[in-house]
């Protein structure tokens, strides 16, 4: 955990390092307009992943960020809600163990009282198959945008919005992303450390 906690710092002292002035540009004038590029940092690139980047290369890693973000949201939410006592009725297995009955956070993977290890594998078993077959584009279903998962079968009303409110609703859904990955790695090393939180509660 020690390692962990260490390479958050130095991603975080990495992110106020001053941006190159060279290839980064370029880069800059080539993405400087697309969807999240907004006040107050504008265009954020401290570790030059876009240096002579093409629009494929944008597109993979705008893909990676919303994906990363939507996940990071509902590990935040899981995080806050089963640290306010809100569990599935009901047991885990055949044992008779409820879904209460194991710790928050990372200590329910890792642990002594941990979920037993063919529930982790079960867990990752089901995240792979939506990997696989559901979170990803389909080509030729109509999506509209990098991370746009509705693969023609889910709508939601989205197609009811003019342009102007739909590219509203993606820059909020890129910013929350992005809060919710600060905010999962602020209550995994969090609870590594101990404490307590405001809202949060007790680590």
């Amino acid at each position: 955990m020690k390692s962990v906690i260490f390479a958050a710092a130095v991603a975080s002292a990495v992110a106020f390092a001053p941006a190159q002035t060279g290839k980064a540009t370029t880069a800059l004038s080539a993405f400087e307009n697309e969807l999240g590029v907004q006040p107050p940092l504008g265009f954020f690139d401290p570790l030059g992943l876009l240096d002579d980047a093409d629009q494929e290369r944008f597109d993979r890693l705008r893909y990676v960020e919303i994906k990363h973000g939507r996940i990071s949201q509902l590990a935040f939410l899981g995080n806050i809600i089963t640290r306010a006592g809100v569990h599935l009725g009901g047991n885990i297995d055949y044992s008779g163990d409820s879904f209460d009955s194991y710790p928050n956070g990372l200590a329910a993977l890792f642990g002594p009282d941990s979920v037993p290890d063919r529930g982790t594998v079960q867990i990752f078993c089901f995240i792979g198959l939506l990997e696989l077959f559901v979170m990803k584009d389909i080509e030729g279903t109509g999506n509209e945008f990098v991370g746009d998962f509705r693969n023609g079968a889910l709508d939601f009303g989205w197609d009811k919005f003019d342009e102007e409110t739909k590219l509203q609703k993606r820059a909020i859904e890129l910013n929350n992303g992005r809060a919710a990955m600060m905010g999962i790695l602020g209550l995994m090393m969090h609870e590594q450390l101990g404490g307590s939180i405001p809202i949060v509660g007790e680590m």
